[in-house]
């Protein structure tokens, strides 16, 4: 599991952890019964604090992406990673609904609006 963390930017690192076992859960790099690294042994790779591994570990098991047992370790739940990324689709369609709303009450052009993504979903990327 290949993670990369940015210290420049606002999200919290736990988050940045969370976010990116979660896209290699949906993108089918991480399957089904797949162990994650311990807690341990992932703050020590990614030089961080094992409180935060074990926040994003809490998180990902909470949101269902992941299992965890006593003395086994963390592994990849069974899940339909399709409903999933269908569940993701009309949350982003939810959340692009109030944007385009709020875009047309103050008169922004469509053009506008998707450089503004354009540039959001660069920003991510790096």
């Amino acid at each position: 599991m290949n993670i990369l963390l940015s210290r420049t930017t606002n999200k919290p690192i736990y988050e940045q952890i969370k976010i990116q076992i979660k896209q290699s859960i949906l993108r089918g790099e991480m399957v089904e019964g797949e162990s994650l690294p311990s807690m341990r042994e992932l703050a020590k790779n990614l030089e961080v604090s094992v409180i935060t591994t074990k926040r994003a570990y809490v998180d990902l098991e909470a949101e269902g992406y992941v299992t965890s047992f006593v003395g086994k370790g963390t592994f990849v739940a069974k899940q339909n990673v399709a409903l999933l990324k269908e569940s993701k689709v009309i949350q982003i369609e939810e959340k692009l609904s109030i944007i385009v709303r709020d875009s047309k009450m103050i008169d922004l052009s469509l053009d506008d609006l998707q450089l503004l993504v354009e540039k959001k979903y660069k920003e991510e990327l790096e």
